[in-house]
C-alpha cells in the first residue's frame, strides 16, 4: 500500500512534517500565560512562505489544550469590531454561564436579544459585557488576525484594543503580516501602542532538523538529505514543496528533473507574486546578484551604482527579508533559486 504524501503546499495548514519553532513558540506562550505579561500582543512578519500562519495555528492549538482560554480567529477583510462580537459570542456557546440566558447576536451582528427581547446593542457594548463574565471566570481570550492589513478598519479595532486592555480584560492579540504591512501600522500614529509590541521575524528553518526530517521520510542516506536541505535554504514553503516533489518522484525521475517541477511551484505559489511587489529598481538588484553571495562591489558594477544608492535598496530588500547581508561588502539572496526563477521574468 502507497504512502499517504506527508507534505503540503496548502498555506496555513498544518502539514503532517514540520519543523517547529519551539523557541518563538515557548516565549509567546510563556508571556501570554505570565501573571503580570509584559505584552499582551505579537507581531509575526514574514515573507509568504516563511511559515507565520502554521507557527501561529501552533500556538492557537497549545493554548487550546488550556481550559482556560478562549481562541477567536478573525478575518482582517472584515469589519473586525463586529466580526470579534459575533465569533465571541460563538465561542462562549459552549461554555456554561457566561452568556445570560437568551443572549443572542441579531442576524445583521448589530444587536442582541435578552430574553425575547430585542435591543439595539453595538459591537463594543457587547464585547465588554461577554469580557466581564470572562474575566469573573478567569477566563482569557486569544484574538488572531492573520495576514493583517492597515486601514481604518485595523485603526478602530487597535484603538478599542486598547481599551479592553485599560479595563483588565484578559485580551491577548497574536497578528501574522507581510513586511510593508507591518511597517505601515505600527509606523500609523493611530496605532501607538503597536509600534511597541514585539515583532517576530521568522528566520529560515533549521537545516539540521529539515535534514533529519528528510532523511526519515525518504528513508536515504545522510549526503542526499543534507543536499536536499541546502536546497531549501530553511525557507518554510520550499521544505515542504521539495518533500512533496521528492517523495513524489524520487524513484522516477533525476534531482535535476524535480528540481525543475521545484522551480516551477516556488513560481506559481510564491515567487511570482514577490516578483510583482518588487520595485524595478528592486528587480534590477536581485538580478544582479548570483544564486550564492555576491559582492557588493560587484552588484553596483552591473548596474552602473554608486555603494551610497545601493544601499538604500540593499536596506529594503533586507527589511522584506529577500536577501541577507553573510559578511561585510556581501548580499546574498535568501529565497532558494530564488535568483534562477527570476530570470524567465524579464521581459
Amino acid at each position: 500500500m502507497a504512502k499517504n504524501n506527508p507534505f503540503t503546499l496548502s498555506f496555513g495548514k498544518s502539514p503532517n512534517e514540520i519543523i517547529s519553532r519551539y523557541e518563538l513558540v515557548n516565549d509567546i506562550i510563556d508571556t501570554f500565560q505570565s501573571e503580570n505579561p509584559i505584552s499582551n500582543a505579537y507581531l509575526i512578519e514574514g515573507l509568504r512562505g516563511t511559515g507565520k500562519t502554521v507557527l501561529m495555528t501552533i500556538i492557537e492549538k497549545e493554548l487550546e489544550k488550556e481550559n482556560d482560554w478562549i481562541i477567536v480567529d478573525l478575518n482582517s477583510t472584515q469589519d473586525l469590531l463586529t466580526d470579534f462580537a459575533m465569533r465571541l459570542v460563538d465561542s462562549c456557546k459552549n461554555f456554561s454561564d457566561i452568556l445570560k440566558k437568551g443572549f443572542n447576536l441579531s442576524i445583521a451582528g448589530f444587536g442582541i436579544g435578552l430574553n425575547g427581547e430585542n435591543q439595539s446593542r453595538d459591537s463594543v457594548s457587547i464585547i465588554c459585557e461577554i469580557l466581564e463574565s470572562l474575566k469573573k471566570k478567569n477566563k482569557k481570550v486569544l484574538i488572531t488576525i492573520d495576514e493583517v492589513m492597515n486601514g481604518e478598519n485595523m485603526r478602530h479595532f487597535a484603538s478599542e484594543f486598547q481599551i479592553l486592555l485599560r479595563k483588565d480584560f484578559s485580551v491577548f492579540l497574536l497578528m501574522t503580516g507581510l513586511y510593508e504591512n507591518i511597517y505601515l501600522i505600527q509606523n500609523d500614529p493611530a496605532l501607538t501602542f503597536l509600534l511597541r509590541t514585539p515583532k517576530i521575524k521568522l528566520e529560515p528553518l533549521s537545516l539540521a532538523q529539515i535534514t533529519k526530517t528528510y532523511q526519515k521520510v525518504f528513508e536515504t542516506d545522510l549526503d542526499m538529505s543534507k543536499k536536499l536541505a541546502k536546497t531549501t535554504k530553511g525557507y518554510a514553503f520550499a521544505f515542504q514543496a521539495l518533500g512533496l516533489l521528492y517523495f513524489d518522484y524520487k524513484d522516477s525521475l533525476s534531482l535535476e528533473k524535480i528540481l525543475l517541477k521545484f522551480d516551477d511551484l516556488l513560481d506559481d505559489f510564491v515567487y511570482r507574486k514577490i516578483w510583482q511587489e518588487l520595485s524595478e529598481q528592486d528587480k534590477n538588484v536581485i538580478l544582479a546578484i548570483t544564486d550564492s553571495k555576491t559582492q557588493v562591489s560587484e552588484v553596483c558594477k552591473k548596474l552602473n551604482m554608486t555603494s551610497s544608492t545601493f544601499s538604500k535598496y540593499r536596506q529594503r530588500l533586507l527589511e522584506k527579508g529577500i536577501i541577507q547581508a553573510p559578511q561585510h561588502g556581501y548580499v546574498e539572496i535568501v529565497l532558494p533559486r530564488f535568483a534562477e526563477v527570476s530570470k524567465y521574468y524579464v521581459e
